[in-house]
């Protein structure tokens, strides 16, 4: 693998690993608490250290999850070259366009 994509990888998995601690942590609290949604978008609505915390999230996993699919895909199917960086480089901006579309959604909601 391509160092840069190596580092990327495993520095995104670093940020990925706390930010799926600190999500799953929420999803327990709100559990435990007995939340409505519309009680967790009243909490998140223009909560801006929410809003930036799911926009790191975001853009880690849109870095990481093409990175592995990338390999993933290398492997199992041969596919190799331009081709295969131009879909994961795709694959990345809809994860980005998305999660960026959702944090937003629930921000401003």
């Amino acid at each position: 693998m391509n160092p840069v994509l190596y580092l990327a990888q495993r520095g995104t998995a670093a940020i990925l690993a706390l930010a799926v601690a600190v999500h799953l942590t929420t999803i327990i609290y709100a559990v435990r608490h007995e939340l409505t949604a519309g009680e967790i978008l009243g909490r998140t609505h223009g909560n801006k250290a929410f809003l930036a915390f799911y926009l790191v999230f975001v853009l880690a996993a849109s870095i990481h999850a093409p990175i592995g699919l990338r390999s993933v895909l290398r492997e199992w199917t041969g596919w190799r070259g331009r081709s295969l960086d131009l879909a994961m480089v795709a694959f990345s901006a809809l994860l980005l366009c998305l999660g960026i579309r959702a944090a937003l959604a629930v921000y401003l909601a």
